[in-house]
Order: structure tokens, then C-alpha cells, then sequence
């Protein structure tokens, strides 16, 4: 599995799991329970399987999200 967003943002991590869910593309979330305990310190990584990566990121591309260049997926402003 390989990281698609890195985020403390739970939000974000839902509306990128509804959206990949709708794409029809697996993920998991890590490191929540670490999360959960240390706050934005630590952040919640979602992961979606290497050979869907490229759907992963055509949903989010589609949806509005662009990608900065610290890998983080950010709505358009």
C-alpha cells in the first residue's frame, strides 16, 4: 500500500474516503489511533493500494483537489 494523503485534517480524510469510495477505490486509514492520542503531532496517513493509485488520484483531480508539492491534496482555491 502506498500513502495518498498525510493529513491531521479529519475532515479531509473524510471527504477523500467518500470520494474513493464512490471511485470504487479501496483504502485504509493509518496511524489513527496515534493520531487520535497525540493530536495534529502525529498525522493520519490514508493509503489505497499501489495498482490503484492513478484512479486515487484521477477521484481526487475530478473532485476539485489538486496536489501541492509537499504531496498534500488541497481543494482548489
Amino acid at each position: 500500500m502506498i500513502a495518498l494523503l498525510a493529513t491531521a485534517d479529519m475532515v479531509k480524510i473524510s471527504a477523500v474516503q467518500a470520494l474513493l469510495a464512490e471511485a470504487g477505490v479501496a483504502c485504509e486509514l493509518f496511524d489513527a489511533g496515534a493520531g487520535s492520542m497525540w493530536g495534529s503531532a502525529i498525522p493520519r496517513r490514508l493509503m489505497v493500494d499501489e495498482a490503484d493509485l492513478g484512479r486515487a488520484r484521477l477521484a481526487l483531480t475530478a473532485a476539485g483537489f489538486v496536489e501541492a508539492a509537499d504531496g498534500e491534496w488541497d481543494l482548489k482555491p
